[in-house]
């Protein structure tokens, strides 16, 4: 056996033996506290819904061990299990020729993943939220996003699988520069498209019409110079009883949008709040140190890809007796994740850390005691744990805990 196929089996081993002990401890920690609720929170959270919180995200944690377990069954089968292997062999009889070889391989195996998966995500959307009261999405509609999906995929996604195919066979060793610049091209364009053209394919979005609420975020918008394409509110309720915002589009053709189910349970001042949080991540440059880190580990795996790809050793390692560019190509996208698994800690710190600074923003240009409140009112009616493991946190969480950040919040009002 090479050394480099040891070296993926002890990082897959070591990842999910490490994924499942951090859930683990999640799940202990949550079933621990659930019958009491944190004390800064026990005038906002009753104990029926603490424990609605803690019985919600075990059940999300245990179903997450499930994927785990079944994604890792996944990525052996299909690397040193042969299922690659064989996929391709069995496209090669065709006597088809890169890139479309190569396009039919990849499809071929996306497809499978995609249906060894959606069992996970029907008991998740039809069982596992319809449990809790989150789920509103009828089998209809969720088969309809399905197949939307999957046409966007084609349309979309074919004519750059194509065109990287292609670059790898054609390009040189540098190729890799050529598919990064067209990765950049693909990622703006994007960008600009998704809430013009893609979005509206899902969900139906609509100006705000409530005019006081509309002049209070004009208001904040001119505070914080900042430019926007308009308020919308995207029908979210269709499809779950979960609330959120964000940001979308690109220069002066950013678009604020609100989930409905947002603006049913918070107060003028809190949407207000909350707002002024989301931009602070613009206003402090969140956005585009994300976007730049991005584009530079894009640009770096890349150029490993490009040295694997030349690398007899690299397909022999994992499963592949023949070299191509589409098998490079695939055993980068399955083996990559498995390695920068274990740097998630550092992106969450980081992201952590951006979220504390947009509720400084929040704090300065709105009100802290209301995005506070609004944040309250969000972790109890999404039901997100207020008690969660420490270290599961400081691994996954992308926000601080709540009663970290709440803490702090009310220090500041």
């Amino acid at each position: 056996m090479h050394w480099p196929t040891l070296l993926f089996i002890a990082a897959v081993i070591g990842s999910t033996a490490l994924e499942l002990w951090l859930s683990q401890r999640q799940i202990a920690a949550v079933a621990g506290h659930r019958d009491r609720v944190p004390e800064p929170f026990a005038d906002a959270v009753s104990a029926g819904d603490h424990a609605k919180a803690a019985d919600y995200t075990i059940a999300k944690a245990r179903l997450g061990r499930i994927a785990e377990i079944v994604n890792v069954a996944v990525i052996l089968g299909l690397t040193v299990g042969g299922g690659i292997a064989a996929i391709d062999a069995l496209w090669r009889r065709t006597g088809w020729t890169q890139p479309w070889l190569g396009a039919v391989v990849i499809a071929s195996v996306f497809c499978l993943t995609g249906i060894i998966n959606l069992p996970l995500s029907l008991w998740s959307t039809f069982k596992l939220e319809a449990r809790f009261g989150f789920n509103r999405t009828t089998p209809a509609l969720f088969f309809a996003d399905l197949g939307k999906s999957l046409l966007l995929a084609l349309v979309l996604g074919t004519p750059l699988l194509l065109a990287t195919l292609t670059l790898m066979e054609r390009a040189g060793q540098w190729w890799w520069v050529w598919a990064w610049a067209l990765w950049l091209a693909v990622l703006f364009f994007m960008t600009w498209a998704f809430p013009a053209f893609i979005a509206p394919l899902f969900n139906k979005f609509s100006p705000l019409k409530d005019e006081i609420l509309e002049r209070r975020i004009e208001a904040l918008l001119t505070r914080c110079g900042f430019a926007s394409k308009g308020v919308f509110v995207v029908d979210n309720s269709r499809r779950s009883s979960h609330g959120n915002a964000y940001f979308t589009g690109i220069g002066r053709h950013k678009r604020i949008v609100f989930f409905d189910t947002l603006l049913e349970r918070l107060g003028h001042p809190e949407v207000e709040a909350v707002l002024a949080h989301e931009l602070g991540h613009f206003q402090l440059k969140h956005v585009r140190k994300r976007l730049l880190v991005s584009i530079a580990t894009t640009f770096a795996g890349l150029a490993l890809l490009g040295w694997l790809a030349t690398q007899p050793t690299f397909y022999a390692a994992l499963g592949v007796p023949l070299p191509s560019t589409h098998a490079a190509l695939l055993l980068f996208i399955l083996v990559a994740p498995v390695f920068t698994f274990f740097a998630t800690p550092l992106g969450s710190f980081w992201s952590r850390r951006h979220e504390f600074e947009a509720d400084h923003f929040a704090a300065q240009h709105a009100s802290a005691r209301e995005l506070a409140a609004a944040l309250v009112k969000l972790y109890r009616d999404n039901a997100s744990t207020l008690t969660p493991d420490a270290l599961y946190a400081a691994f996954h969480y992308s926000h601080p805990p709540a009663l970290e950040r709440i803490t702090r919040l009310r220090a500041a009002s």
